[in-house]
C-alpha cells in the first residue's frame, strides 16, 4: 500500500513537472505547430508533419539540457517568490519568525531581532525562546498544521505581555518542506491601561467612600444620641462640611482629568506670558502662604517669556505646584519661584521649597493618580491625590514636561520645561491679569 501511494505521488509529481514544462515552452511549441501546418501546405504528408512535430515536442520537453533549463527556471521562480515573501515579512512592524518542521529558523524580521535577539543561521527556535508555553504552542502547530495562539507574559527585565500566534504557511510545498510562522502582538500597553483603569476605579471608590461613610455616621449620630446636644451638632456640622468639601474637590479633580484626557491630542493655540501667569498665581496664593508662615520669593526675567498655551490650564499647573510647595515644604518657611528662558533649557519655571524633601523611590510615581508619599499628611493638607496627575496631563497637552529633583532634608524642586516655540511675544493678553 505504501509503495502504491509512493508511486501515485511520483506520478502526480511527473504530471506536475510536465505541466510546468509545457507552460515554460509554450511559445516554441506554438511556433512548431505553425511550422508543421506550413509544411503540409508546402506538400508534406500530414502523417509526416505529425511525426516531425512529435519528435520536435519530445526533444523540447524531454531532452536533458532542456529539462534541466526548465527546472532551473522553475527553481529561480520559486526562489524569487520566497524572497518576496520574506521581504513582506521583513517589512512588518510585528515580530515574525519563519521556521521549518524541525523548528529550525528560516528567516526572522528586524522586529523579532529586537525582541528575542538575532538567531545564527539555521539555529533551532529554542536557542532564543525558552518559554515552555511558546515551545508547546509551536509543537502543537507543527503536529496539527492548524493556527493557534497563546498569551505570554514576562516579568524580567520589565513586565510585558504578548499574544503569540503560530500558523502554517500554505505554500504548496512538500510536507517535509512545510514552513511555519510565529508572530508576537504586543499587548503591554493595553494591559497597563486595563490595570490603570481598574486601579483608578478602586481608588476613586475608596476616596469617595471614606467621606461618605463619615457623613452617614454623623447624620445617624445627630438623629440619635446627639439629637438634643447643640454643641455636638455644631461640631458635627463643621466636620460634615469639611468632608463634603473634600468630596467636591475630588469630583472636580476627576472631571478635570476626564476633560484633559479628551483633549490630550489637541495642542493649545493661545500665547501665554509665563511671568504674568506666575505673578497672578503668587498674588492669589499669598494669603494661604501667610497663614502657613511661608514666604514666596519670585524671580522674574527682564524680558517676557512667552509660550504657546492655555492660560487657564497653566494657572492650574502653577497653582498646584506652588500650593504643594507651601503645604508640604512648610517647615522650610520659604518657597522660591524662578521664571527663565535660556538657550540651554529653553523656557522653564522652577518651584522650589526647602522642606523635608522626597525620598528617591517616591519621585517616579508622584504623577500617578491617588499616589501619596504620606497618606495621612496628604489628607491633613486636604489633598485629593490627583493634583500632580492633572499637572502631568496639562503639560502633555502643552508638549511640556515636569522634572522633579528632590533630596531628603534639602527640599524639592519642580521644574516645568516647555518645548521651543516659534510664536512671537507680542500677542499676550495682559488684560487677563489685571
Amino acid at each position: 500500500m505504501a509503495e502504491k501511494t509512493q508511486g501515485l505521488a511520483e506520478g502526480e509529481g511527473d504530471r506536475t513537472g510536465l505541466a510546468s514544462r509545457l507552460r515554460a515552452h509554450m511559445p516554441p511549441l506554438v511556433l512548431g505547430g505553425v511550422a508543421a501546418l506550413a509544411s503540409m501546405f508546402a506538400g508534406l504528408q500530414p502523417w509526416q508533419a505529425a511525426i516531425g512535430y512529435g519528435v520536435y515536442v519530445a526533444g523540447l520537453l524531454f531532452w536533458p539540457g532542456n529539462r534541466a533549463a526548465a527546472l532551473s527556471r522553475a527553481e529561480k521562480k520559486a526562489a524569487k517568490s520566497t524572497a518576496l515573501d520574506f521581504a513582506v515579512i521583513e517589512a512588518l512592524d510585528m515580530p515574525a519568525i519563519v521556521f521549518d518542521r524541525d523548528t529550525l529558523i528560516v528567516h526572522q524580521n528586524a522586529a523579532s531581532r529586537l525582541l528575542v535577539g538575532a538567531y545564527p543561521e539555521r539555529a533551532a527556535l529554542s536557542a532564543r525562546i525558552r518559554s515552555p508555553v511558546i515551545l508547546d504552542l509551536v509543537a502543537r502547530v507543527v503536529a496539527r498544521g492548524m493556527p493557534e495562539s497563546v498569551e505570554h507574559s514576562e516579568r524580567v527585565p520589565s513586565e510585558r505581555w504578548h499574544e503569540v500566534r503560530g500558523a502554517p504557511v500554505w505554500t504548496g510545498a512538500e510536507p517535509g518542506k512545510q514552513l511555519f510562522v510565529l508572530t508576537f502582538r504586543d499587548l503591554t500597553e493595553a494591559r497597563r491601561m486595563d490595570r490603570m483603569r481598574t486601579d483608578f476605579v478602586a481608588n476613586a471608590s475608596h476616596e469617595l467612600r471614606t467621606p461618605l461613610a463619615s457623613l452617614m455616621g454623623f447624620i445617624e449620630t445627630m438623629q440619635g444620641p446627639a439629637r438634643d446636644d447643640e454643641a455636638a451638632r455644631t461640631r458635627f456640622f463643621a466636620i460634615m462640611l469639611d468632608q463634603a468639601q473634600r468630596m467636591a474637590r475630588l469630583i472636580d479633580d476627576l472631571l478635570s482629568l476626564s476633560r484633559l484626557e479628551m483633549r490630550a491630542h489637541v495642542a493649545p493655540e493661545g500665547q501665554v506670558d509665563l511671568g504674568h501667569t506666575v505673578t497672578h498665581v503668587v498674588d492669589t496664593l499669598k494669603p494661604m502662604a501667610k497663614d502657613l508662615g511661608v514666604e514666596i520669593e519670585l524671580d522674574l526675567p527682564a524680558e517676557p517669556v512667552v509660550v504657546a498655551g492655555d492660560v487657564d490650564e497653566l494657572i492650574q499647573v502653577f497653582s498646584n505646584l506652588v500650593e504643594n510647595a507651601c503645604k508640604y515644604g512648610q517647615t522650610g518657611k520659604r518657597v522660591q519661584i524662578i521664571v527663565a528662558d535660556t538657550e540651554a533649557e529653553g523656557a522653564h519655571v522652577t518651584v522650589r521649597d526647602f522642606g523635608p524633601g522626597i525620598a528617591k523611590e517616591h519621585v517616579p510615581r508622584l504623577t500617578e493618580r491617588f499616589y501619596r508619599v504620606d497618606v495621612e499628611t496628604s489628607r491633613t493638607k486636604k489633598g485629593t491625590g490627583l493634583g500632580l496627575a492633572i499637572v502631568k496631563h496639562i503639560l502633555t497637552r502643552h508638549r511640556a514636561r515636569l522634572v522633579v529633583r528632590s533630596k531628603p532634608g534639602e527640599g524639592s524642586a519642580f521644574s516645568v520645561k516647555f518645548s521651543p516655540s516659534e510664536s512671537g511675544k507680542d500677542s499676550v493678553k495682559e488684560e487677563l491679569y489685571k
